[in-house]
């Protein structure tokens, strides 16, 4: 069976996350206490077979569940270890974190008129969600997959949802090839992070400004320089070598973020040829221009 476990910051989109789960078709609980999941784990192992007619992807029980700061504090904390006890009597148990930059979870906040669960007349907004950051420490630490959901619109955060964690049907590692900008922030979800802002740069010459590393005056314009070259070649060598050995570690999702400057150009095209590159190696190769979906 497949046991999809959300976790994150209030605010940060688990209900949304929850929902896109349930529209494929996981059965979804939230806010379940972690000490009841190995009874509930059993009670969905020991169900039959509906029938013979479902594919095999549909014939295998697909849970999903939410826990986050409305479980008890106890509970929140014993939650690693169920989780890496259900790992071992063989269930497929990935860990999907979600959060956001603090001011953006106030603004979410301001918007919906929703009260924290940790709020209260004594305990502030933001005191309260970095209480919440500190109870969730042990899942975060854990997690299998971490999503920034500030810049993501609802419809953004679903696609993303299903291609990484849903359309990831083959039992190889899933790589998702990220471009940004570092003036908006390096990606909490990356795991490895390679820097460009020492290639030349388009944004200097005035007809490439506008563009972006797909338009083909940009690709001709970084090929021109065999810097461009040498660091692809560099940063290629270094994933040949490595991710066969995160693969290898059980690892569900590795995300490689590739960063200049505004993230429209060097980043983009470089994105671009990597996930060409390894297209080739690993079943499930993603990209994702993160500030070109501003």
């Amino acid at each position: 069976m497949r046991l999809v476990i959300i976790s994150g910051r209030s605010g940060s989109g688990k209900s949304s996350a929850l929902q896109l789960l349930e529209d494929v078709g996981f059965n979804c609980i939230d806010n379940l206490p972690a000490s009841l999941l190995p009874e509930l784990v059993k009670r969905v192992r020991e169900q039959p077979p509906m029938d013979d007619t479902r594919s095999a992807l549909d014939s295998s029980p697909q849970l999903a569940l939410g826990i986050d700061a409305r479980n008890l504090w106890q509970d929140v904390q014993q939650a690693p270890r169920v989780i890496e006890e259900l790992r071992g009597s063989g269930v497929q148990c990935d860990v999907i974190y979600l959060d956001a930059r603090s001011p953006v979870l106030v603004q979410r906040f301001s918007e919906t008129r929703r009260k924290h669960p940790l709020s209260d007349n004594r305990t502030h907004l933001l005191e309260a969600l970095n209480r919440e950051k500190e109870l969730l420490a042990p899942l975060a630490a854990m997690a299998d997959l971490v999503i920034d959901t500030s810049s993501l619109s609802l419809h953004q955060l679903r696609d993303l949802v299903k291609t990484r964690v849903v359309g990831q049907e083959s039992p190889g590692m899933a790589i998702l090839f990220q471009s940004f900008g570092f003036k908006h922030g390096v990606p909490v979800d990356a795991d490895l992070v390679f820097d460009l802002r020492c290639l030349p740069n388009p944004y200097w010459v005035a007809e490439l400004r506008g563009k972006t590393g797909l338009d083909p005056e940009v690709i001709e314009y970084l090929r021109s320089h065999p810097q461009t070259d040498e660091m692809e070649r560099d940063i290629a060598g270094f994933l040949d070598r490595w991710l066969p050995a995160y693969q290898q570690s059980n690892r569900s999702y590795t995300c490689i973020s590739i960063g200049c400057t505004g993230g429209r150009h060097r980043s983009v095209y470089m994105v671009e040829q990597l996930a060409g590159i390894f297209a080739d190696q690993f079943d499930n190769v993603q990209v994702r221009h993160r500030e070109q979906q501003k």
